[in-house]
């Protein structure tokens, strides 16, 4: 692998984050709101692309923004400049061991985060460890297993297995959305609570078409092609069909994503 991070860290994936947090914002963020005042860990904010949404959404909040990749932080920080109402704080640390101390936010937000981890139940812990008792832990991820569309062919289910087989041998899981529940449950989370958030995409929803099966899927999944065809897990004539045939779905198909949001709370010692 090139990356740890499985879509790289380029301009086009920096754009693509941003396009998909754009189209998925009323769906996955409609019931995100931190009250004045409060202090909200995001962990794992990347390139802003969610840090913009939190800021919007919960502007009186005290927002720290926290990523492992320093480029990545510095793009996020240009970004939320321009938000003349943010009170953001960005800092570069690994999750699973967090400069803070215990108890010292209200609220954690976690998006698209522990897809990428080969040990979510340390991050977890980590997490938990600097949750105020009784403070609430958001988790949203997605499950690239949920994918199906209409009309479907093995070389359109092909290219994006490779994209979940790459992100295994990184030590990620692109199926973790259906593991949300155990994955907080195990952590000793209380009140877990996971919602589907299902993605459905027809002719008459031109904007989600575009919005979300070409520039967040399909791109997503165009993006791992040199690794794929490096790797040997598919043939250079079998990923070009493969593509074009999601492609092929928009105009005149079905696209069908399912996404899940977990809330859960710190007990009260």
């Amino acid at each position: 692998m090139k990356h740890s991070y499985v879509h790289g860290y380029t301009p086009v994936e920096s754009g693509r984050l941003h396009d998909q947090a754009r189209t998925l914002e009323a769906l996955l963020h409609g019931d995100t709101h931190y009250p004045a005042g409060c202090q909200v860990l995001e962990a794992g904010c990347g390139t802003g692309a969610q840090t913009a949404i939190l800021v919007r959404r919960s502007p009186e909040a005290r927002l720290t923004s926290v990523d492992i990749a320093a480029a990545s932080l510095r793009e996020a920080a240009q970004r939320i400049r321009t938000m003349a109402t943010a009170t953001v704080s960005f800092e570069q640390a690994d999750c699973a061991r967090l400069p803070h101390a215990d108890n010292c936010f209200d609220h954690v937000f976690v998006c698209f985060m522990l897809e990428h981890l080969a040990r979510p139940n340390d991050v977890l812990a980590e997490l938990k460890r600097v949750l105020q008792p009784g403070g609430t832990l958001t988790v949203i991820e997605g499950d690239h297993g949920s994918f199906y569309c209409y009309p479907q062919t093995d070389a359109a289910g092909r290219v994006v297995r490779c994209l979940i087989d790459l992100q295994a041998a990184g030590g990620g899981d692109a199926l973790v959305g259906r593991r949300l529940y155990p994955l907080l449950a195990g952590a000793h989370f209380e009140t877990v609570r996971v919602a589907p958030r299902v993605v459905y995409v027809d002719p008459s929803r031109p904007e989600w078409e575009q919005g979300f099966s070409r520039d967040t899927f399909i791109a997503m999944v165009a993006g791992v092609e040199e690794d794929a065809l490096d790797q040997g897990l598919i043939d250079p004539a079998t990923w070009r069909r493969g593509i074009a045939d999601l492609k092929a779905t928009i105009g005149r198909g079905t696209f069908h994503y399912t996404f899940f949001k977990a809330i859960a709370r710190k007990a009260i010692d």
